[in-house]
C-alpha cells in the first residue's frame, strides 16, 4: 500500500477515474477523511505539513469504500450523509439524494415569504424524501410550521430519522414539523389544511419515463418512486401536485415546484388552467429552467 497521503489519494483517484467517476480526486479525499474520522480540510493540512494520517485511519475500510465508489455507488450512500443548505441529513438505499438544484427552490420559497412579511407561515412539503425541504424551512424560519408528506414507507423511515436528527439540533423543530405517511396527490391527505397554507414547496418525481438517466448513481440507486414522473413526458405527477397545491393554498399563496428542464412551459400552462393566477419558470445555478413559481 502507498505510504503517504498523496500516494493514497493518487492511487484511489486513478481507480475512480478509470471507473468513470466524475470527481475522482474530490471523492478520494472525502472518503479518506471519512475512513480516518477527520474532516476533508484536515487532509489538506496534514499533507501540507508532511504528517501521517491519525491512528484512527482504517486502510481496509478505505479500500472497501473506494471499491464501492468505483462500482458507482453514490458517494453519499457510502459516507451516510448529504449536505443541504445549512443542514446535513442521513441518506442511504431507499431515499433520494439531495441535489444542489433544490437549494434554489427552497431559497425561492423563503425569499417569497420574507418579501411578503409572512413571519409565521404554514408550509407544506409534498413528496418529502429525505426531508431536506421542509426541515430547511422549519430550521431557518423559527416561527414557521411545516407539514411534510411522504408516500414510500422505506423513504419515510429516512425522513423520520432526519426529523429526529434536526430536531435535536434546532430547539422547537420537533413541535413545528409534522410528518405524514401518505399520498401527496390524494385529496384526503392534509384535508384539514385545505385553503390555509401560505406556501407549498416541493420536489416531486418528474423525470420522463422515456429518458432513463445515464449516470449509474442515479439510474441504479435513486428510488424509481422518487425519480420518474409517472408518464413518458414526466408530467403526470407534477400536474397532480399542482392540483393538490391549488386546494391546499389560501388565496394569494404560492407554489414552488422543481421540475425537469423540458417541462417549464407545459407546467406554467397547466398551473394557469388549474387554479393559479400567475406562473413563471425559474432557473437553476447553471441557467437551466428548473422550477415553477405560481401564485394562487
Amino acid at each position: 500500500m502507498p505510504d503517504t497521503i498523496a500516494q493514497l489519494l493518487h492511487s484511489a483517484a486513478v481507480t475512480l477515474r478509470a471507473a468513470g467517476v466524475d470527481t475522482p480526486e474530490h471523492d478520494a479525499k472525502l472518503l479518506l477523511a471519512h475512513a480516518a474520522g477527520i474532516e476533508p480540510r484536515d487532509i489538506d493540512m496534514l499533507t501540507l505539513m508532511g504528517r501521517d494520517l491519525p491512528e484512527s485511519f482504517a486502510p481496509a475500510a478505505y479500500d472497501a469504500m473506494i471499491a464501492r465508489r468505483a462500482a458507482r455507488e453514490p458517494l453519499q450512500y457510502i459516507v451516510g450523509t448529504a449536505p443541504f443548505r445549512y443542514l446535513e441529513v442521513e441518506v442511504g438505499p431507499g431515499v433520494f439524494i439531495p441535489r444542489p438544484e433544490t437549494e434554489i427552490v427552497v431559497q425561492t420559497g423563503l425569499d417569497w415569504l420574507t418579501d411578503n412579511d409572512i413571519r409565521a407561515p404554514r408550509v407544506v412539503d409534498l413528496c418529502a424524501g429525505s426531508g431536506i425541504i421542509g426541515l430547511s424551512v422549519v430550521s431557518e424560519m423559527p416561527a414557521s410550521e411545516v407539514w411534510a408528506v411522504e408516500l414510500s414507507e422505506t423513504t419515510y423511515a429516512w425522513t423520520d430519522r432526519n426529523r429526529r436528527k434536526i430536531a435535536s439540533e434546532f430547539p422547537g423543530v420537533g413541535e413545528r414539523y409534522h410528518l405524514i405517511l401518505g399520498d401527496a396527490t390524494a385529496p384526503e391527505t392534509l384535508r384539514d389544511l385545505d385553503g390555509t397554507a401560505d406556501l407549498v414547496i416541493t420536489n416531486p418525481p418528474y423525470v420522463p419515463e422515456s429518458e432513463i438517466p445515464e449516470q449509474p448513481e442515479v439510474r441504479d440507486h435513486d428510488p424509481d418512486l422518487a425519480l420518474y414522473g409517472g408518464s413518458a413526458d414526466g408530467l403526470r405527477i407534477p400536474e397532480r401536485i399542482i392540483d393538490r397545491a391549488a386546494t391546499l393554498l389560501r388565496d394569494g399563496g404560492a407554489l414552488v415546484m422543481e421540475h425537469d428542464i423540458s417541462q417549464g412551459e407545459a407546467l406554467r400552462d397547466y398551473a394557469l388552467a388549474h387554479g393559479f393566477s400567475e406562473a413563471r419558470t425559474g432557473d437553476d445555478l447553471t441557467g437551466r429552467p428548473r422550477y415553477l413559481f405560481s401564485l394562487k
